[in-house]
């Protein structure tokens, strides 16, 4: 049987997305595959890292820039304004990928919320967490936003061959109402929680704190320089990762209580954050997802006014699972004693994470 071409691409809406198709692509390539890689600046070169023999395609990513507000009412302003370039860049990556096709003739497409990766003659696969779109809460009272947005999501899906959500199907899940919405459309599969990384149940702890900053701009350059400015005088051993791929590896000791680096490959990245009492990270549900595969402990600062991470945070403490602080709240001094009232996540989510190899496999038998 001859090696099929797939080619994967994720969105570019800060580290996540191209953080977990890093199972997928590993998979693929355990199932015999020719992969290939599209992205642009830190994306491809997280990915090249990772991937350094696989093939990367240079695509523009939609580029979204957040606002230094914190409020949702100027957050979603700033994404209205960015409408007709997120239109643009979907019009855009469609006609890419025509090019593309023409040129490497791949069997079949993997997206990672890339609405326009979608091609006629070839199956494509959409993958997202998001089926509902959350607006600010002073959206809500405004009739209609919620279910526009749903239409528009749901039709841009439509134009793919299947549906894929990285979590679990049934009460006992990691998105909460956005996997599960009343409706569905007619072609998902749950494929379970992705995540590049695996628990270490013997890991020494070295660190009380390990933060892992990510995200787009501006905003974490303003959660990492609030945690440096709390964590360089803690008493307290603390690692702050940058998240920064695009960068040259930097190790660099603030004091001998803290230490900064710029990004760390998988497998050390998996170490590293399991040698910690505590981590402290966005709530992204890329990240929410590694939490749990690693079983670890962590605190929460949802980026300010995104809609999802603020309800992801909110849904996860709730739950009982993750405790979680605003970012112009947050202190270490009252939110590290926190996670002495919360169990360590395996205890929430005794289920399988490696749901989504079968379906890798069914999917590849397909073409």
């Amino acid at each position: 049987m001859t090696s099929k071409r797939i080619l994967v691409a994720p969105l570019d809406w800060g580290l996540g997305h191209a953080t977990r198709c890093i199972p997928i692509v590993r998979e693929l390539l355990v199932q015999g595959c020719e992969v290939w890689l599209a992205a642009e600046g830190k994306h491809a070169r997280l990915l090249q890292l990772e991937f350094p023999d696989l093939p990367i395609l240079t695509l523009k990513g939609y580029r979204i820039r957040y606002t230094h507000h914190n409020h949702g009412k100027w957050f979603a302003w700033n994404i209205v304004r960015q409408i007709p370039r997120i239109f643009s860049t979907i019009r855009y990556e469609h006609e890419w990928l025509q090019k593309m096709q023409r040129h490497y003739r791949f069997d079949a497409i993997i997206s990672d919320n890339r609405f326009g990766l979608f091609h006629p003659d070839i199956p494509c696969v959409f993958m997202t967490h998001q089926l509902q779109i959350l607006v600010p809460g002073w959206m809500e009272k405004l009739p209609g936003p919620s279910a526009w947005l749903r239409q528009l999501n749901y039709r841009y899906i439509r134009r793919f061959a299947a549906c894929w959500i990285p979590d679990w199907p049934g009460s006992i899940n990691l998105a909460g109402k956005l996997s599960h919405p009343a409706n569905l459309p007619d072609h998902v599969s749950y494929i379970g929680p992705l995540s590049r990384f695996a628990a270490l149940p013997d890991m020494r702890k070295k660190h009380d704190v390990v933060a892992l900053i990510s995200g787009p701009e501006p905003q974490r350059s303003l959660l990492e320089k609030l945690l440096i400015a709390q964590l360089k005088d803690a008493p307290l051993q603390a690692l702050l990762i940058r998240g920064r791929p695009d960068e040259p590896f930097q190790e660099i000791s603030i004091n001998s209580h803290l230490t900064i680096i710029t990004h760390l490959p998988t497998a050390q990245l998996n170490e590293v954050m399991q040698s910690a009492h505590a981590v402290i990270s966005r709530s992204g549900y890329t990240t929410i997802m590694d939490l749990v595969a690693m079983n670890q402990k962590a605190i929460l600062i949802p980026t300010p006014g995104q809609t999802e991470q603020e309800y992801l945070a909110v849904y996860h403490q709730q739950q009982g699972i993750f405790p979680y602080c605003s970012q112009s709240q947050f202190h270490w001094q009252q939110q590290l004693p926190q996670l002495s009232l919360y169990p360590s996540p395996a205890t929430h989510f005794p289920l399988p994470m490696d749901m989504y190899k079968s379906r890798i496999a069914t999917f590849l038998n397909s073409l």
